[in-house]
């Protein structure tokens, strides 16, 4: 079997037409709302997180900071739009952090539904590349920041590689 080798750019987003994956623009003048087509109207729990989530929704992915991205991909919302984002900054720098630690963005990235990555066998090799070199550069670090990113990113890069062997044996 022969792996789709489709590489994507910061303007593209990967779309599963008929199970192959495609590239489709992405508007980033436009709110997951608006490009996914559902309006969850407000918020049936008073929490800060689902607070957040349905805020999040609404507002265009140009104004998306890395704790909009932790957040959101952590919930599993929106990933076919919010992780090539997320890998955007990444790709600048692995340790973007959110408000948690140095890291926090990559270890959520790596922790998405591993549904998502058999998906999206592009966007896995990218983010494999990403956490490689992240776990690489972790004596960088100053001692603190070193501590917490490496049990994270550990524990998410394990989880990583768990889905990384479901597809390429086929599974999710």
């Amino acid at each position: 079997m022969r792996e789709n080798l489709c590489l994507f750019t910061d303007d593209f987003v990967p779309l599963i037409l008929l199970g192959r994956i495609v590239a489709m623009p992405l508007d980033r003048n436009k709110s997951l709302q608006q490009l996914e087509g559902q309006d969850w109207g407000e918020p049936a729990y008073d929490s800060h997180l689902v607070t957040e989530c349905h805020r999040s929704r609404r507002i265009p992915l140009s104004e998306f900071t890395a704790e909009n991205l932790r957040i959101m991909i952590g919930q599993q919302i929106g990933l076919p739009h919010l992780i090539p984002l997320a890998l955007e900054l990444l790709r600048g720098d692995p340790f973007t952090a959110g408000d948690f630690y140095a890291g926090d963005l990559l270890a959520t990235v790596l922790r998405a539904d591993s549904r998502f990555w058999v998906a999206s066998p592009a966007l896995r090799a990218e983010a494999a590349q990403i956490a490689q070199r992240a776990l690489s550069l972790l004596p960088s670090l100053d001692e603190t920041d070193r501590k917490a990113a490496q049990d994270s990113l550990t524990d998410a890069h394990d989880i990583f590689q768990r889905a990384e062997y479901f597809a390429q044996h086929g599974r999710a």
